[in-house]
Order: C-alpha cells, then sequence, then structure tokens
C-alpha cells in the first residue's frame, strides 16, 4: 500500500515540477499590471474546476499571505446565475452570459479546464476576447484552449488528477506573486565586503571591519527613498573555524553603528556560514537568503535591486528577479544607489 502511495505522490510531484515557470512569471506580471490599472480577474471553470476558480478568487479578495487591501477578483461558479442562465438558454452560454455582463476592457478572464475544450469555456473566452479582456487558460496538455488563450498555463499532464494538483500549486503561486507585485516592499540587497567595505581575509575583529566613504550617507538615501536595507553575504569562516558566530555578531554590530552615526539603517542581514563544499542552498549565487528574506518582509523582488562585486552577487539578484549592478574600483556602492535613486 505505501509503494502505491508513494508513486502517487511521485507521480504528482513530478508533473508539478515540470510546469513552465516562465508561464507562471508571466500570468502574474499581467495580473500586477490589471490590478494596478485598477480592472479585476474573473475566475471560471466546471466541477472541480469550479472549485478551483473560487478558490482563487477568495485569495484575491481575502488574502494568500500578506495583509493587504483586497484585490479585485469574481467566479462565474455561483449556483444561481449558472442554473439559470442553463434553465432559459444552454449550459453552453452559462459563462458566456455572465462574461459579457461583468467583463470590460483590461480585465483579465482566467479560464479553467482540465480537458481544454469545454465548450462553455471555450464560448466564454470568445467573449472575454470581444470585450478586450486579456484571457489565461488553465489547461492540461490537451485541448484546444491553450492555442486561444493570451497566455496559457499547460499542467503536463493528461491525468485530471495530476492537473487539478497542478492548478493549485501554480495558483498559489501566480497569487503570491501577483500580492507581492501590487502591495509588496522594495528592497535592495546589498554585498558585504568589498562592496560596502573593504575585504579582510576572514575578518574576525571589529575593529577591521571599515566601511567604503559614503556608504553610510548612501545607504540613510536608500532608507529615505523607502527601500529595505538588506546584507546578503556569504561568511564560510564560520564552517572553516576562523571565527565564530559570536565574532561575526560583534563585526556587524560596529558596522550597524558606523552606518547609524551617519543616518543609515540596515533592515536586517542574512548570511551563509557554510563552507562552498557543504553545497548548500544559501550560499550566494544560491537563491536561500533571498528567498528567506522575500518571504520574511514580503518584497516585490521586480521592484528591487541587487549590489554586489562578484558574479555570483549578480546571479544571485537575478534568480529571485531583481535588476543586479556589479560594482567596481570606479563603478562604487555609492555610484550604484545613485543609480538606483534616478530610476525612480
Amino acid at each position: 500500500m505505501r509503494s502505491l502511495i508513494s508513486n502517487e505522490l511521485r507521480s504528482s510531484a513530478d508533473t508539478i515540477a515540470s510546469i513552465d515557470a516562465g508561464m507562471i512569471e508571466r500570468i502574474a506580471d499581467v495580473l500586477v499590471e490589471v490590478i494596478k490599472n485598477g480592472n479585476k480577474v474573473i475566475f471560471m471553470g466546471n466541477g472541480g474546476s469550479s472549485a478551483d476558480a473560487s478558490h482563487l478568487a477568495a485569495e484575491f479578495t481575502g488574502r494568500y499571505l500578506m495583509e493587504r487591501a483586497p484585490m479585485p477578483a469574481i467566479t462565474l461558479s455561483n449556483i444561481a446565475p449558472v442554473t439559470a442562465i442553463g434553465n432559459d438558454y444552454s449550459f453552453d452560454t452559462v459563462f458566456k452570459r455572465q462574461t459579457e455582463a461583468y467583463a470590460v476592457k483590461g480585465d483579465a478572464a482566467i479560464c479553467i479546464s482540465t480537458s481544454g475544450n469545454s465548450k462553455n469555456i471555450i464560448e466564454a473566452m470568445k467573449a472575454a476576447k470581444e470585450k478586450g479582456a486579456i484571457t489565461i487558460s488553465f489547461t492540461g496538455s490537451g485541448g484546444i484552449m491553450k492555442d486561444m488563450a493570451d497566455h496559457a498555463l499547460i499542467i503536463p499532464s493528461k491525468e485530471t488528477p495530476r492537473i487539478q494538483e497542478g492548478y493549485m500549486v501554480a495558483g498559489h503561486t501566480i497569487c503570491g506573486l501577483t500580492e507581492r507585485g501590487v502591495f509588496g516592499k522594495k528592497a535592495v540587497f546589498i554585498d558585504r565586503d568589498d562592496t560596502i567595505a573593504k575585504d579582510v581575509p576572514y575578518c574576525s575583529r571589529p575593529e577591521d571591519m571599515k566601511l567604503f566613504n559614503g556608504v553610510p550617507k548612501s545607504i540613510a538615501k536608500l532608507n529615505k527613498a523607502g527601500y529595505l536595507v538588506i546584507i546578503i553575504t556569504n561568511q564560510s569562516g564560520v564552517s572553516r573555524g576562523k571565527f565564530t558566530t559570536e565574532d561575526l555578531e560583534r563585526i556587524h554590530k560596529k558596522m550597524y553603528a558606523d552606518i547609524e552615526k551617519e543616518g543609515g539603517k540596515i533592515d536586517d542581514l542574512f548570511y551563509c556560514p557554510h563552507h562552498p563544499d557543504e553545497k548548500c542552498g544559501c550560499r550566494k549565487p544560491e537563491a536561500g537568503m533571498g528567498i528567506a528574506a522575500v518571504n520574511k518582509y514580503k518584497i516585490n523582488t521586480k521592484a528591487s535591486f541587487m549590489i554586489g562585486n562578484s558574479d555570483a552577487d549578480v546571479e544571485f539578484g537575478r534568480s529571485i528577479g531583481c535588476a543586479s549592478i556589479k560594482v567596481t574600483e570606479k563603478f562604487t556602492f555609492n555610484d550604484a544607489v545613485e543609480q538606483i535613486l534616478k530610476s525612480g
């Protein structure tokens, strides 16, 4: 029995892992613009997809993970209009007529069908296009809807359970990206050594922590502009036995104090203590520290930046969706901050 259960879990995980992350990102970007422009998201589906439509609409009007204002969304699966339209006209028009009633130019219509061939959903998609709404399909690997939609999320399976499981993971991810895109905080992630302070190999003494000229004032400018300022630093000296976590805390305490003397503030600091050979998920360029920061502060990474002096820093920033800026001796941290502030 456990082998059967394990097989089901593996099958589901494999399908979910095969979903196109790029399409999830594109759909979330579309929905962010829809909400910011004052439009709404319309969800629809039959049977289990109806329940999924209602679930996702509720995540928008209620909340997903953030305390924030509601995002306008409706589901077309309410029993009274579905049965009234089905009785008076045809089941094929139960979503079409509602779409004609509610959709306006600039809305997004998310049309869910495991087969990709649900006639009443197809008719609603056509009506949405005529109204000037953006059409988004959630389907399995079959059917014609994916070819009709402006943006098609395909769950790569023909098994209904796997498709429905994929909807929820992809849908929840889209909800999270959308609410952070609309309401999330903006941040500047900053490398430490040779970015804001001289790199002292395996620095273990607070007195050796020396910030570059102008760094505290530049950080204060970021604070004033509304950016969270978060340090992201690899510190393998801990695992190498070069210094202790207590040593690191003292060094960072001095760094905070030096910045605060000139009106700046570090909002948080994340460090990786692991040796490179440990192959952890948090040592840059891996995204672990960034993921932790994004989840903790609900950061909109598309409005955020990474500043560092290495290719690993640049790769780290890009991996979590930030614009990355690489500093050199000629293009300093202070120059990078001015570039960010000019970008708006």
